[in-house]
């Protein structure tokens, strides 16, 4: 199954459409045995910023979340095992997707995690479309509790 996503504006300075053959078609959505066993506070964090990454790994791991980690969005696609509960925790400006497009093409097969919008300076269009998506936005650099607070609010 190849999930296509169209680059309405690219870092490099051309759109594109893009295919990605790596989500694997899903049988009953996410709540359908997948995650079986697994915490039930998983957070799913896509940053292409190596450090920023890792210490966010590092924190919440201490916070006694489980972390998985990705460095693009295509790697969150071809995830087979989704948590049953968690929430996903995704940069906007990654190499190969945005952010709400990655949410979007997770949420159109059945990965109905909450989500948080990690970015720099978002701009109103932005913040109207994570809105109506119901994606809360926390603003880089992440120097406050705002991102632990709206990952709280997600796991409730």
């Amino acid at each position: 199954m190849a999930i296509a996503v169209r680059l309405d504006s690219c870092q490099y300075g051309s759109c594109q459409d893009v295919a990605y053959d790596c989500l694997p078609p899903m049988r009953g959505g996410i709540n359908s045995g997948l995650g079986m066993g697994q915490s039930a506070k998983t957070i799913l964090l896509v940053d292409d910023d190596a450090a920023l990454r890792s210490s966010l790994e590092f924190i919440l791991g201490i916070e006694g979340y489980a972390v998985r980690a990705y460095s693009r969005g295509c790697e969150l696609l071809e995830e087979k095992n989704f948590p049953d509960h968690g929430c996903m925790v995704i940069d906007q400006r990654l190499p190969d997707i945005e952010g709400l497009q990655l949410i979007s093409a997770l949420r159109a097969h059945s990965v109905n995690l909450p989500a948080i919008l990690i970015t720099t300076n978002p701009n109103r269009a932005l913040r109207r479309r994570a809105q109506e998506a119901a994606i809360a936005i926390v603003e880089k650099p992440l120097l406050t509790g705002t991102l632990f607070q709206q990952i709280d609010i997600a796991l409730r």
